[in-house]
């Protein structure tokens, strides 16, 4: 059984093909014709199909990657199994590479050798990829005040553009066109989502960082409530905090807990809600809210009052107005007119 044997000599550019049991023609005595193609642009992944020309009176033809042979005539030297033939005949010489990736790109050779002498045309193939972000920083929580830096690293061909800003809530302000984004001094309102954005002329990535901003509680003042004997009461208190704040009621120093004299204490979130299902006369006073987490604490007083008391403002205190004041102050109108 007759193996073929293929001998590549890289002169300059000059390829002879010798095979086995044929005459060789020396390397002084040959003469080349050498095509330089213009270069190939493809993407990471795509197909590529490199072609050339071959004429009348072809003896040997091969496509070089650099110094590897892919094909030598119909057969196949490459070991990679994306690489195949698509047409050999005398009007063409075409391989195909799937799936193509950046140890593809180079520069590719065909290597025609005719009865009189050896020609070759060679392109140099440029594989593009698209933008990958391989380093990002972790969902992050911190407390307010803190300095803040937010990574992001991204690989891709051409080199990729990266940037950041707040995705949400949006703020335009707050971005950079740099891998690292500071924030120093944080506050509670910088809190959000931030995107990160890689991008280069054949795509974009893009992926996220939750920032989470710790903050002591602060706490709305108390709106104080009037309710008739024997009628439902319902004192309300809001807070503001990161992470979600505690409750706490009291009565004057004593600690009020759910189920305490009929008293029912709900807590949703940021509320709380005191509840009395049939107010007394001893339910009347003062009421102080505390909200706690792990940073600080704040509170607020709320008086609960019966009809015959008239509120002066929320400031936790009312006035009770008797009879006799009131006829006084009548009297006080009457006198006034004269």
């Amino acid at each position: 059984m007759k193996n073929p044997v293929y001998w590549v000599v890289l002169a300059g550019i000059s390829i002879a093909l010798i095979q086995q049991g044929l005459p060789v023609r020396s390397q002084g005595e040959s003469q080349s014709d050498n095509k330089q193609m213009d270069n190939i642009t493809i993407r990471q992944g795509e197909t590529l199909f490199l072609s050339c020309s071959q004429g009348d009176f072809v003896t040997h033809t091969a496509w070089l990657n650099r110094s590897s042979i892919l094909y030598a005539g119909e057969d196949k030297w490459s070991m990679d199994p994306r690489v195949s033939l698509v047409t050999l005949n005398q009007d063409e010489f075409t391989i195909k590479i799937e799936d193509v990736d950046l140890t593809d790109e180079g520069q590719y050779i065909c290597a025609v050798q005719t009865s009189s002498r050896p020609r070759t045309t060679s392109v140099h193939i440029i594989v593009q990829v698209p933008p990958k972000i391989v380093n990002l920083s972790k969902d992050l929580v911190v407390n307010e005040g803190s300095n803040v830096t937010l990574m992001c690293l991204a690989n891709g061909k051409p080199e990729p553009a990266i940037g950041w800003r707040m995705l949400s809530p949006s703020d335009d302000s707050l971005s950079s066109d740099s891998e690292v984004l500071e924030i120093p001094f944080i506050s509670r309102y910088r809190a959000g989502v931030y995107e990160c954005t890689a991008s280069n002329d054949i795509a974009v990535d893009t992926q996220t960082v939750e920032l989470t901003v710790n903050y002591p509680p602060s706490v709305s003042d108390g709106r104080d409530v009037g309710v008739t004997l024997g009628q439902r009461g319902v004192l309300q208190c809001e807070a503001d905090a990161v992470p979600e704040a505690d409750f706490e009621w009291y009565r004057d120093d004593r600690r009020i807990f759910n189920g305490f004299d009929g008293i029912e204490i709900e807590d949703a979130g940021a509320f709380s809600k005191l509840t009395f299902f049939n107010v007394s006369e001893a339910d009347y006073g003062n009421y102080t809210c505390v909200v706690i987490n792990k940073l600080g604490s704040a509170n607020t007083s709320i008086i609960l009052y019966g009809p015959g008391a008239v509120q002066d403002g929320n400031s936790g205190t009312s006035t009770v107005f008797t009879p006799t004041c009131l006829l006084l102050v009548v009297l006080l109108q009457l006198l006034l007119k004269f």
